[in-house]
């Protein structure tokens, strides 16, 4: 039975020289009762010690947890790592023979990226050349637009939008997509992948930034001026903020479809908001880019998501402030600068210049270094400023991944 005790003072003729005694009094009898005291200290000590043993356990299973985690997860946390990752953005591509042979037999990028077995293959090439720390998904951004209503194919000269949308009534067709339905090849892929590397290297999946896709579809593909979405951003906002919104929804529903196939992290690509003033940034990309990171964090808190913003260096802050675990970086910012800009509860990802891979060896190693140190230890992904260029020698691809793989931290 528990006892309840008060804490009662002496009365004055049992006060000594120092004066008042403070001692515990059965609450029921007034009663001073040491031996039930000596039962409660050392029970209270054992609950004490039970809990502190029980919050070491569980610190110590966090903290192996986290050391097993593949190498690009840990520092995308921004946990301790050994070296930094490295994995390369269009890492699977034109600039690899066995790509190229399979491209013979296989002349449809769609067929390719929407085909699992060869979505599969294309993935694990570089895998198997370069053992990167990450492998991602081979895929397009355009990929989820037929689950939303919008046809697009993606002939030699680049993405076509059959129907740009620039009415209302365009932007009103587009609705809700249900990803298992347009994208199962997505899942099987991303199953495959997670399969076929274990836990050596991280698997990665993309989407568009919404105002990115939203470009894609206004222009109705590539553009040099973005005349036809700025027009529409200048005269008819609340059109651009209506595609905006769902393209956003949308978006966030085909990154946790991407999670819960197994991609362990998320690269968002906002390509064209670099061609934005830094007022229209914050009108028409920010906003966006927060409520996929949003809806996403909210069923996936701990999954790592990395925003790339090619020319976008001017915005670093503006990046950083919305929340995202990796800002990309391309090769126009110095590294280190753009640490200091950021802050360190942001990682970091990039950012040599792919050109560099077509220089010497010597090169190639002196400029990955550099990039390696200014980084520093903690929160850095190494990785390319963009896309590695077609006709980048695969020895080069090579020398590149072995300086980083060989580096280590002391």
């Amino acid at each position: 039975m528990w006892f309840l005790f008060i804490n009662q003072t002496y009365p004055p003729f049992l006060r000594n020289k120092s004066g008042f005694h403070s001692k515990n009094y059965c609450a029921f009898c007034f009663r001073q009762s040491s031996s039930f005291l000596v039962f409660r200290k050392k029970h209270l000590l054992q609950i004490s010690m039970t809990a502190t043993s029980d919050q070491l356990k569980g610190a110590k299973e966090d903290a192996l947890n986290q050391a097993q985690l593949p190498l690009l997860l840990r520092a995308a946390k921004g946990l301790p790592v050994e070296r930094p990752p490295v994995w390369m953005m269009r890492q699977a591509g034109r600039y690899m023979k066995v790509y190229q042979e399979l491209a013979k037999k296989h002349p449809s990028f769609r067929e390719r990226s929407e085909n699992p077995e060869l979505a599969i293959e294309i993935s694990l090439q570089p895998w198997r050349a370069f053992r990167p720390d990450g492998v991602i998904l081979f895929s397009d951004i355009l990929t989820p637009l037929p689950g939303m209503g919008v046809a697009f194919d993606i002939p030699d000269k680049g993405p076509v939008i059959e129907q740009p949308l620039r009415t209302k009534a365009d932007i009103e067709k587009v609705h809700e997509m249900q990803p298992e339905r347009s994208t199962p090849f997505v899942r099987e892929t991303l199953r495959a992948l997670r399969e076929a590397v274990s836990d050596e290297a991280a698997v990665l999946g993309f989407v568009a930034a919404p105002y990115t896709l939203a470009t894609y579809c206004v222009e109705g593909g590539n553009s040099k001026s973005y005349s036809a979405i700025k027009k529409m951003a200048f005269t008819e906002p609340e059109l651009l903020h209506q595609l905006l919104e769902k393209f956003a929804h949308n978006l966030a529903i085909y990154c946790c479809y991407q999670i819960e196939s197994g991609a362990q992290a998320i690269q968002i690509f906002d390509s064209w908001a670099g061609q934005l003033s830094p007022i229209d940034y914050e009108m028409f990309a920010l906003p966006y880019q927060k409520r996929v990171l949003e809806q996403v964090k909210r069923h996936y808190p701990d999954t790592p998501i990395i925003l790339f913003i090619s020319q976008g260096s001017h915005y670093l802050e503006r990046m950083a402030s919305v929340g995202f675990d990796v800002i990309s970086l391309d090769w126009t910012v110095d590294i280190g600068k753009a640490r200091e800009r950021i802050g360190s509860h942001v990682s970091i990802q990039g950012n040599l210049d792919p050109a560099i891979l077509l220089g010497t060896p010597e090169l190639i190693e002196k400029r990955t270094l550099e990039i390696i140190e200014k980084a520093g230890p903690c929160g850095h992904i190494m990785n390319l400023g963009h896309g590695v260029l077609p006709n980048t020698p695969e020895e080069n691809v090579t020398k590149f991944f072995q300086t980083v793989q060989q580096y280590r931290w002391h």
